[in-house]
């Protein structure tokens, strides 16, 4: 079932940014990381539409969570380990966290505990494109796109342009999650 299209998930992506314009005006000591994969592509599209508002570049990074993750002992084969990219210090900035999904927080604790690698932020912030409830650990996004409540089998699929040549968020009530 498809939850969201393109024109939606624009018009989240407009909101989220002008919360951000409203708490940090200029946007002057933010930066943003996405967590890989989908993560990543959403900050880019944040990064531009803070651009237009704020009329300068954005600091911009992506964070590959897979060797921080709590589960890789039980990962299907071996994990494919990606690239992290942050281009600037972290030490005294707020840093913004930006995934597609938001479920148990585990992710979240994972990136958390990536991100320390590159320095002290003087705060980390999270936005997610969707929460979906099902929280494991006490992780709560200060930008929330859509809350959509879902059962614990449910599964949402983002789908973004980039990837997957289309812009959708989907609910598939069939898939069993682990």
């Amino acid at each position: 079932m498809i939850l969201l299209e393109k024109d939606e998930i624009a018009r989240i992506l407009e909101r989220l940014a002008s919360q951000v314009v409203e708490r940090y005006g200029l946007c002057g000591n933010l930066v943003l990381v996405g967590i890989q994969r989908r993560g990543a592509y959403l900050a880019q599209r944040l990064a531009a539409q803070l651009k237009e508002r704020c009329g300068k570049q954005i600091a911009l990074g992506t964070l590959d969570i897979n060797l921080y993750r709590d589960d890789w002992t039980s990962l299907a084969g071996k994990p494919h380990i990606g690239q992290s990219s942050i281009p600037c210090a972290v030490d005294k900035r707020v840093v913004i966290l930006i995934d597609d999904v938001l479920f148990s927080g585990r992710t979240v604790r994972a990136a958390l505990e990536a991100l320390l690698d590159y320095g002290r932020p003087s705060a980390v912030e999270l936005m997610v494109l969707i929460d979906r409830g099902h929280r494991e650990l006490p992780i709560q996004p200060d930008y929330v796109g859509r809350t959509i409540q879902t059962r614990h089998h449910e599964h949402i699929d983002v789908l973004l342009e980039e990837l997957d040549g289309m812009d959708a968020v989907r609910l598939d009530s069939n898939t069993e999650t682990s």
